[in-house]
C-alpha cells in the first residue's frame, strides 16, 4: 500500500482518509505502508508541508515501513530525487514507439479541441503529432519549439476490476494520448506515479474517485514497462467526502484541515475514528472503535460506494465520547499544552498549577467536547488576580442591579464560613439564597458564577468556588458589588 500525497498545504480530509484506509488495510494483511511524496512541483510543494504532512500522520498513529524518513529498498521516496528515473524511462518509452514528441502548443491543441466539440465528436488530443515526418519536426524545432513527451494510446478499451466499483470500462476514444513529460523534461503525474508503483512492487492503490479516469492511462504506462496484466497493482477509488450541502467538501463550505481540528482539540482517536466511518463501518452499527480495533477488520470489499458526508456536529459529539472515555491522568496530560499555549501554565506547570489543573480537570471532563474548550473553561482558576476579567456580555445580562442583593448575601454567607469545602459551600449558598432569598437555583446562583468565574459556562460553581480559594472568592464577589451595571 502506498499513501502519496502532494503536500502543499495541511493535509485534509479526503488525504487523511486515504492514508488511514491504506494504513488499515496494510497492518490487516501483514502488508507494507508506503509514505511516498509527491514533491517534483516545487512552486506548490515546500517542505515546510512536507514536514508538516509526516508529523500529522505520525500524530495520527500512522507509521510507515517505507518512507523518506526510515528508508526502504525501493527510494528515494521523494519523486524530486527520482527524477533521473522518470527520465530514463521516458526515453525508453520513446525508442520503442510507445511514446512520441509532440510539438503542439497550449493554444493549438485547445483551439483544436474546441473545433472538435463544435463538431460534436471527442475533444481531446487529435494525435497531429503522432507521424510526424523528419521534415515537419525539423521545422517545429527550428521553431524553437521544445516538445513535450505523449504517450501513444493503442485503440480499444481497458477494463480493471476496481474493489470499490467492481468492474470498470473505458473507451480509448475517451482516453487521448495524454502528456508524460513537460518540454523542461519534467514528469506528470501519470508518468511518476505509475513508474514509482511498478519499482515499488505497490500491490494495491487506494486513492479518491477524482483519479479514477486517470487509471487507464497508469495501465497504459505499466504495460509500456513490460509489466504482464495480472500483476498490475488493484485499485479502489473512494468515494468523496461532501460537505452538510451535499457539495463536495471545500473550503468554501466546511474547514479541511486536520491540523485545524488538531488544534482545536480534537483526539486524534476521534479523527482516525470519523474518518474510517466516512465508507466503511465494522459493522453491527458500531460507531466507535480504537485505530488497533479498526486494524484488525478493515476492508477494502467494505468501502461504501457512496458519497459519505462530513458532519462537524457528529465529529464533535464522537470527540466528546472519547474525552469522557479518557482516563483522569491522560485528560490532565493532553489539556496541559493547550493551557500552555494560552499562557495559563508554564511549561512545565508549578507544583501549584499542575495541583490546580489536576484537581479542576475531573470538573470539566464531563462537559467539554474537544480538548480547546479547556482554557476557557479554566481560565478563572489559573490567571492571576489582576488579569481576571469577566464577559462583557454575561456581566450584562446577570450583573444587573437586581443582582446586588444576591451578591451581598452570597459574600456575607461565605465570609463567615468555617471548612472551606464544596460541601459547605454549597450548603450555605443554598441556605442563604434559596432559602433565604426564597429564589430558584438559575436566579440564585447566576450573579454569583459570573462574579466568581467571569462566565455563564463554567466548571461546576461550588467546587470552583472551592478550588479558587477563600481569598480569592470573597475578593471578586466584592469586585463585582463595586461595580455592577446600572
Amino acid at each position: 500500500m502506498r499513501f502519496a500525497p502532494s503536500p502543499s498545504g495541511d493535509l485534509h480530509v479526503g488525504n487523511v482518509r486515504t492514508a488511514l484506509y491504506d494504513w488499515a488495510y496494510a497492518r490487516r494483511t501483514g502488508g507494507t505502508f508506503v509514505l511516498r511524496l509527491e514533491d517534483t512541483d516545487r512552486t506548490r510543494v515546500q517542505q515546510e508541508y512536507i514536514d508538516s504532512a509526516m508529523d500529522t500522520l505520525r500524530w495520527l498513529g500512522l507509521d510507515w515501513n517505507e518512507g523518506p524518513d526510515v528508508g526502504g529498498p525501493y527510494g528515494p521516496y521523494l519523486q524530486s530525487e527520482r527524477l533521473e528515473i522518470y527520465a530514463d524511462w521516458a526515453g525508453r518509452f520513446l525508442a520503442a514507439g510507445a511514446a512520441y514528441h509532440c510539438y503542439c502548443t497550449q493554444e493549438e491543441v485547445a483551439q483544436r479541441r474546441k473545433a472538435a466539440r463544435v463538431a460534436g465528436g471527442p475533444s481531446g488530443y487529435d494525435g497531429h503529432c503522432r507521424a510526424l515526418t523528419a521534415v515537419q519536426v525539423a521545422a517545429y524545432e527550428a521553431e524553437g519549439r521544445r516538445p513535450v513527451v505523449r504517450m501513444r494510446m493503442p485503440e480499444g478499451q481497458t477494463t480493471f476490476t476496481d474493489l470499490v466499483r467492481g468492474e470498470v470500462t473505458f473507451g480509448h476514444e475517451n482516453v487521448p494520448d495524454f502528456v508524460l513529460a513537460r518540454a523542461d523534461g519534467s514528469p506528470l503525474y501519470t508518468l511518476a506515479a505509475a513508474v514509482d508503483d511498478v519499482l515499488m512492487k505497490i500491490t494495491h492503490i487506494v486513492r479518491g474517485e477524482d483519479l479514477l479516469s486517470s487509471t487507464p492511462r497508469q495501465i497504459a504506462v505499466y504495460r509500456a514497462m513490460g509489466m504482464p496484466d495480472e500483476e498490475f497493482p488493484v485499485f479502489a477509488h473512494l468515494p468523496y467526502v461532501l460537505g452538510t450541502d451535499g457539495q463536495r467538501l471545500s473550503k468554501r463550505n466546511g474547514v479541511v484541515s486536520v491540523n485545524w481540528y488538531r488544534r482545536e482539540g480534537f483526539l486524534q482517536e476521534t479523527i482516525c475514528n470519523y474518518l474510517a466511518l466516512l465508507g466503511w463501518s465494522p459493522g453491527e452499527d458500531r460507531e466507535s472503535f480504537t485505530l488497533a480495533e479498526m486494524a484488525a477488520e478493515f476492508d477494502l470489499g467494505r468501502v461504501n460506494k457512496n458519497s459519505a458526508r462530513f458532519d462537524v456536529r457528529k465529529l464533535e459529539a464522537i470527540n466528546g465520547d472519547k474525552i469522557r472515555a479518557l482516563e483522569s491522568a491522560d485528560f490532565t496530560a493532553r489539556i496541559t499544552p493547550f493551557l500552555q499555549q494560552a499562557g495559563l501554565v508554564a511549561a512545565p506547570p508549578s507544583a501549584e498549577q499542575a495541583r490546580l489543573v489536576t484537581a479542576a480537570a475531573a470538573l470539566i471532563q464531563e462537559r467539554i467536547s474537544s480538548l480547546g474548550q479547556a482554557p476557557g473553561m479554566l481560565a478563572f482558576l489559573l490567571v492571576d488576580e489582576g488579569d481576571f476579567v469577566v464577559d462583557p456580555e454575561d456581566a450584562e445580562r446577570l450583573l444587573t442591579p437586581e443582582s446586588v442583593k444576591i451578591l451581598q448575601v452570597a459574600e456575607a454567607a461565605l465570609s463567615g464560613l468555617g471548612a472551606w469545602e464544596s460541601a459547605t459551600i454549597d450548603e450555605a449558598l443554598r441556605g442563604a439564597l434559596i432559602s433565604g432569598l426564597e429564589l430558584k437555583p438559575r436566579a440564585a446562583f447566576g450573579p454569583v458564577r459570573i462574579a466568581v468565574t467571569g462566565r455563564r459556562v463554567s466548571p461546576p460553581l461550588f467546587e470552583s468556588i472551592e478550588l479558587l480559594g477563600r481569598e480569592r472568592a470573597l475578593a471578586r464577589l466584592a469586585r463585582a458589588l463595586g461595580s455592577p451595571p446600572g
